[in-house]
C-alpha cells in the first residue's frame, strides 16, 4: 500500500516540462481525475493507466503508476485484457475523440456491451490536435479544419449517449471549464461498478482554436461554457420541438445504472 497525502504525489515530477501547447485543457482534465482518485482513496500500486495515441493519450506518461501506452484506437482492447487478468486492478483509461470515435469506436461500443468494470475518460477537443488538425468524428458542423477548410459538414458523434445506448452503466458529459462538476462526474463513474464514461470536453486554442476564430484559451473556455447546455434544459427544448442551434452540445449524467459488468473487484476470488 502507498499513502498519497497531495495529488501532486500522483506526479512524475521528472517528466516536467509536459509536452502540451499553451492553454491546452488536457491538464485540466488529468487534475480532475486525480483528485476524483484522492477522494476515492486509490492506491498508486493498484492504479493502472491505459492510453492510445493523441494529445490526450500522453497523460499517464506524467502520472506516477503503471500504465500502457497502447496504438491508436486500441486503448480499450488493451485495458480489457489488463482488467480480465487481474480484476482487482483500479483501471482508468485516457482517451481523444479521434482515438474513441474513430478508428477505436468499434473497441469503444463492445467495451460498453461487455460493461467492462473500469473509467473511461474522453479528452475531446473536437480535432485531431496531434497529427495535423484533421476534422475527427467530433468536430462541430461549420468548423473549420485541415481536411474540413469549407467548413464539417457532418453531424457530430455523441459519445456520451453512444456509451449509454451500448450498455456503459455509466455516462457523463462536462467540459474543462466545468471542473468541480467535472471531477464529481469522474468520481461518480470511479463509484459505478460496470464501464463509466466520463466525456470532457477541453479546448485545444493551437489546432482547433486558431483555424475557428478561438486562438486564446480564455476564448476557448467561454466558447465551452456559452455552448455547454444542460440535460435537463435540453430535453424540455427537445419536447418543446426546439434544436440545439450551433456548436451547442448537451452537458450533465446521461444515465446511471447497476447492468451485470465484467471485471468486478473480487470477481476471481
Amino acid at each position: 500500500m502507498t499513502p498519497v497525502d497531495s495529488v501532486g504525489e500522483w506526479y512524475r515530477h521528472d517528466r516536467m516540462p509536459h509536452i502540451y501547447c499553451t492553454g491546452c485543457g488536457n491538464g485540466t482534465v488529468i487534475n480532475c481525475t486525480l483528485e476524483a482518485i484522492m477522494q476515492m482513496g486509490w492506491d498508486i500500486d493498484n492504479t493502472i493507466f491505459v492510453s492510445g495515441i493523441g494529445c490526450s493519450s500522453r497523460a499517464p506518461g506524467y502520472i506516477t503508476t503503471d500504465s500502457l501506452h497502447t496504438t491508436h484506437g486500441r486503448a480499450l482492447a488493451f485495458a480489457t485484457g489488463v482488467k480480465m487478468a487481474n480484476p482487482d486492478f483500479d483501471v482508468v483509461v485516457f482517451t481523444g475523440d479521434g482515438d474513441l470515435s474513430a478508428i477505436g469506436g468499434n473497441h469503444f461500443i463492445h467495451a460498453c456491451r461487455r460493461n467492462i468494470d473500469m473509467t473511461v475518460i474522453c479528452m475531446n477537443n473536437m480535432i485531431y490536435g496531434m497529427t495535423g488538425g484533421q476534422g475527427s468524428p467530433c468536430t462541430p458542423v461549420g468548423a473549420i479544419s485541415t481536411t474540413t477548410p469549407y467548413g464539417a459538414a457532418e453531424p457530430v458523434f455523441d459519445l456520451a449517449r453512444l456509451a449509454e445506448a451500448a450498455g456503459a452503466n455509466y455516462s457523463a458529459r462536462w467540459t474543462s471549464y466545468h471542473v468541480k462538476e467535472l471531477t464529481k462526474a469522474i468520481k461518480t463513474g470511479m463509484e459505478t461498478p460496470g464501464l463509466s464514461f466520463i466525456e470532457a470536453m477541453t479546448q485545444c486554442p493551437t489546432s482547433f482554436g486558431r483555424r475557428n476564430k478561438l486562438r486564446t484559451t480564455t476564448s476557448m473556455l467561454e466558447y465551452l461554457r456559452d455552448n455547454a447546455v444542460l440535460l435537463n434544459k435540453a430535453k424540455r427544448m427537445e419536447a418543446e420541438g426546439q434544436m440545439l442551434s450551433g456548436g451547442q452540445f448537451t452537458v450533465g449524467e446521461f444515465v446511471k445504472r447497476y447492468r451485470p459488468a465484467l471485471g468486478v473487484r473480487g470477481e476471481r476470488k
